[in-house]
């Protein structure tokens, strides 16, 4: 698995990547569906459209974390065929509710918060199996995993685009079979032994994560600025951008849905690009570049230029967070003591999916207060003091990986 497409023979990974490829759809289509549905059809101001997705993602937190301490205990890939088979049953329940003309705030809600569970319950095993599979070509598996999710997060958004023509029913039908089928190819992998055989509570195997982490600073430092970064991009990214596209660009759900495939477009490319490259000598470095060249792409965007700019614009910002996301995973996944990994993997994963909601809500009080563009300014200031706090005050700029 030394040569540049070792990593693409490997039978376990395809089934992996096919695995993910299908929930990955389902998810992706997820963020789209709950956006325009409260936006779009429901109509609901700023402010109650951030409290509703905080509302949602907030209890994701917690979970996530007790799914990384589950991930370690059990065999992970036992815990994401429980999950894909559950989960399935939350866009019947709204299916449901939809043809009894229930459709609602609270039915919403209580889909998009299951919905936030189950992803956030699975994440850590699906990560922590990765490891396993890869052995030594963990960079580029994690940089083909990731360019994988990033194009069923095209294809999920390109089926979730259609709900203005063809209504929710069909978009929620087939982002219930597409986690059946997820579960369906998990189960052909092979069973992965867990690593943690104790019978300690579930409270002291999280707390050993947490200090695993405190006593690794390259994974410590890391996880916080990608953390405080999702808070204000993933934020602004969740609630901001559909404003942008509704009030500023005058979009439905197709215009907004083609600017979210063009962003991970942008972002699938970079990952291809960095599969060519890998290993890379100092991952942290080009981390904290990114970091700070944000603030031009987003400033861009504050000057409300003209469309085919701001499209643009997004294909640049999807290039930046693919980059920034794989590096901060990769640091920390390649930095991480086996026995703790998913654990771990839980707490990155918290910069992603738990940190957004957060964002979520203080940015859609900005858009309300101050007007939606004004809602950027955050996320510009914060990747300067992101990058200057990374490079005079942390160890990642040095960081150097063990795979080169």
């Amino acid at each position: 698995m030394n040569d540049r497409y070792g990593i693409w023979q490997n039978s376990e990974f395809r089934l992996y990547l096919g695995s993910t490829a299908f929930s990955g759809i389902a998810f992706a289509m997820q963020q789209l569906l709950l956006s325009w549905t409260l936006i779009g059809i429901l109509e609901i101001p700023a402010t109650q459209v951030g409290i509703i997705q905080a509302a949602a993602g907030i209890p994701g937190i917690f979970v996530m974390l007790l799914g990384g301490v589950r991930a370690d205990e059990t065999d992970p890939r036992a815990l994401l065929i429980r999950v894909y088979l559950v989960a399935p049953l939350l866009p019947i329940f709204l299916i449901t509710l939809i043809n009894f003309q229930q459709l609602n705030i609270f039915s919403v809600l209580i889909w998009a918060l299951g919905m936030s569970v189950c992803v956030s319950y699975s994440s850590p095993a699906q990560q922590a199996i990765l490891n396993k599979i890869a052995s030594s070509s963990l960079q580029k598996a994690v940089s083909a995993a990731t360019a994988i999710g990033f194009i069923v997060q095209i294809i999920g958004l390109g089926l979730a685009g259609t709900i203005d023509k063809f209504g929710l029913l069909p978009a929620l039908s087939f982002q219930a079979i597409c986690i059946g089928l997820g579960a369906i190819t998990v189960r052909r992998l092979n069973p992965q032994p867990p690593i943690v055989r104790n019978k300690e509570s579930a409270l002291k195997n999280f707390a050993d994560g947490f200090r695993a982490i405190y006593e690794k600073p390259d994974i410590m430092q890391t996880l916080l600025i990608n953390f405080i970064s999702s808070i204000f991009n993933a934020g602004a990214f969740m609630t901001v951008f559909p404003f942008i596209v509704k009030q500023i660009y005058d979009g439905n759900a197709f215009l907004l849905s083609f600017l979210m495939i063009i962003f991970y477009a942008g972002a699938t490319a970079s990952n291809f690009l960095m599969i060519r490259i890998m290993p890379l000598k100092r991952p942290g470095r080009i981390f904290l570049i990114m970091q700070v060249s944000r603030m031009l792409i987003l400033g861009i965007m504050w000057f409300q230029p003209s469309f085919w700019i701001f499209a643009f614009a997004c294909i640049a910002w999807g290039l930046n967070m693919g980059v920034t996301m794989t590096l901060a995973r990769t640091i920390v996944q390649e930095s991480a003591p086996e026995e703790y990994r998913a654990r771990i993997m839980s707490v990155y994963s918290l910069g992603l999916l738990g940190s957004a909601p957060i964002g979520a809500l203080m940015l859609g009080r900005i858009v309300e207060s101050f007007g939606t563009l004004n809602a950027l300014i955050p996320a510009i200031f914060i990747s300067i003091a992101l990058f200057l706090y990374g490079v005079l005050f942390t160890g990642v700029y040095r960081y150097r990986s063990p795979a080169k």
